[in-house]
């Protein structure tokens, strides 16, 4: 399937074949596995948005709960009162599209409501049988990535893309646009340490598939057993993945370093022989 070059909905375009796009992780939890409680201050995440964006970011993605594996789940009234006043201050920052990780419909309803432009569902609309409905009403891009409940495998490559045409199937009878799809292989979330190694080899079988592939190893514990460092320690490992995945194909990158990922970004590229664009900005004033 021909990969699709560029991704347009409502004042925002983002073209796949000019550049490898940076989506900066600005969590607003107590409890994230990297950066939890460092930006739960709703006065923090401005200025960090702003800074992130500065150092190279093209996408925000904001996130209320942790889905680390092992991590609490937390209500919807709960998880809206970390993100919408979070969201607001961001949203008045930083011109760069924001991203909602999360996996319940009426928060990714809230949040669209309240300036979001993209979802982003760790369970590829799975865990919430309105999400879908929602992703199409609101006429934004979803990002649908693999999990799964029993991490049991009879061909890990083969049943991740089943999973995932799943979800894509789910999304299509629920309205929304073909082109308005992302896949994520969900590196780190119901697989072992073999298994996601097995799934960095095999990233062309996803960008394969023909839908712009967002990519998240960010610090993940795949780099920790290789390099055996610490959460704060992983940037160089990191790196190795990022230019992994857009040696792939992969269309965006979700980083927490934002300005060594996108140095590297842009390294890759112009090796690679894509353009170049720059879209959005900080607001000043």
């Amino acid at each position: 399937m021909r990969q699709q070059e560029k991704m347009t909905w409502k004042n925002h375009t983002l073209h796949f074949s000019e550049k490898t796009y940076v989506m900066g992780i600005l969590n607003v939890t107590p409890d994230s596995f990297s950066d939890g409680g460092k930006f739960s201050d709703h006065s923090m995440v401005a200025s960090r948005a702003q800074q992130m964006v500065l150092e190279g970011a093209d996408l925000i993605d904001m996130g209320a709960e942790s889905t680390r594996p092992g991590s609490t789940p937390i209500g919807e009234q709960e998880e809206l009162s970390r993100l919408i006043p979070a969201l607001r201050e961001v949203r008045g920052a930083v011109d760069v599209p924001i991203s909602i990780d999360t996996y319940k419909a009426s928060v990714a309803e809230e949040a669209v409501a309240n300036g979001a432009d993209i979802i982003n569902d760790v369970w590829g609309t799975k865990a919430d049988p309105r999400m879908a409905q929602t992703a199409a009403a609101a006429e934004v891009p979803i990002v649908i990535m693999h999990n799964r409940k029993e991490a049991q495998y009879l061909d890990l490559i083969e049943d991740m893309k089943a999973d995932l045409y799943e979800s894509i199937e789910r999304c299509l009878r629920a309205g929304v646009r073909e082109d308005l799809i992302f896949v994520d292989p969900g590196v780190g979330f119901a697989k072992t340490y073999e298994e996601n190694l097995l799934v960095m080899r095999n990233l062309r079988e996803f960008t394969d598939m023909g839908y712009p592939v967002l990519l998240g190893t960010s610090r993940k514990s795949l780099i920790a057993k290789t390099l055996d460092l610490p959460v704060d320690d992983r940037v160089e490992g990191t790196g190795a993945t990022v230019c992994r995945g857009i040696d792939e194909g992969c269309a965006v990158v979700r980083v927490h370093d934002v300005l060594e990922m996108s140095r590297m970004t842009k390294m890759m590229d112009a090796m690679l022989g894509k353009g170049s664009s720059i879209t959005g900005g900080v607001k000043h004033g």
